[in-house]
């Protein structure tokens, strides 16, 4: 049977075995999974086999900054509790996992995986002996790195560390002199979540189904399907006057929009400044969570101890 990619990165993910080493009893199985498991256990490579099917929608989102503000990383490491994600040992992992996504140049979280962490073997290395060790799963989900020329970086961390936020401005300011209007806008990603960061960035698809949405809305409402043509155009503006970060109202001064805010800084600073990115990650969004029913999980115990 051929091994294909998809069922290497599956073995990867059950076992928290190197990629390699998928590969290989893969191949040794003939691409029987579970024979796979249990050859990868049996040579000491799966220690965290047990745990990596638990869902892990827990954790942290860090930042890590150059001095210069000239570039940025972000990074989400997912735990499967709360106590897990506030441990320093944890908090220190992401940390410094967020410091390697600054520093190196790793393209995809292969590569990432791949990095050597101090003299412990690779990334992935450590991460699987800490969930041997702490007893839970965790995963590396995202990572991103930020380097664009002519632009400064800068950031903001909210609710001790589940959601976290970098903002890029184009302009000549150092990081110094952007710091407070950069941290605005970061906190104004954070509460507000704008889905783009102007009508040039808005995709298609979620404009085409916003647009059939809104139609459908004012059908409902009594309006004749003729006057529709003429009634979108202004909904659909105010829509993205809602979702686009630039043309919202600003938090701390809702007489001007985001946009007005950095206009009026930067004219203060007698230096241009533009917002030319930004990321939100807010931890275990879209992962889904597992529903804990603790009345089935008291009966299932009680029903394991009966056949005792």
């Amino acid at each position: 049977m051929a091994v294909t990619a998809q069922m290497v990165k599956e073995l990867r993910e059950m076992t928290g075995a190197g990629m390699m080493d998928c590969k290989k009893v893969l191949v040794e199985t003939d691409g029987d999974m579970d024979k796979a498991v249990e050859l990868l256990r049996e040579k000491g490579l799966a220690k965290a086999a047990k745990k990596a099917g638990r869902i892990a929608a827990m954790g942290l989102v860090k930042t890590a900054f150059a001095d210069d503000g000239k570039a940025a990383a972000i990074i989400e490491v997912n735990s499967e509790t709360d106590f897990v994600a506030k441990n320093d040992e944890f908090i220190t992992f992401v940390e410094t996992l967020a410091q390697m996504a600054l520093e190196s140049d790793a393209a995809d979280m292969d590569a990432f995986m791949a990095l050597p962490y101090g003299d412990e073997g690779t990334v992935q290395d450590v991460l699987t002996n800490k969930i041997a060790t702490i007893g839970e799963n965790m995963s590396i989900r995202r990572f991103k790195k930020f380097n664009e020329p002519g632009v400064v970086y800068t950031g903001y961390i909210h609710s001790n560390g589940m959601i976290g936020v970098i903002v890029g401005l184009r302009t000549e300011a150092s990081a110094d002199e952007i710091a407070v209007v950069g941290k605005d806008v970061a906190m104004q990603i954070a509460s507000m979540n704008p889905k783009f960061l102007d009508e040039s960035q808005v995709d298609q698809a979620w404009l085409d189904s916003e647009t059939e949405i809104a139609k459908q809305q004012l059908l409902n409402e009594g309006k004749k399907p003729e006057l529709l043509d003429r009634i979108i155009p202004g909904k659909i503006k105010a829509i993205l006057k809602e979702v686009c970060l630039v043309d919202q109202k600003f938090v701390k001064d809702s007489d001007m929009t985001v946009k007005q805010y950095v206009d009026s800084v930067a004219k203060e600073a007698g230096k241009d400044m533009e917002i030319a990115s930004m990321i939100r990650y807010e931890v275990g969004e879209g992962i889904e969570k597992k529903e804990e029913d603790f009345a089935a999980e008291v009966a299932a115990q009680q029903a394991a101890a009966a056949k005792k």
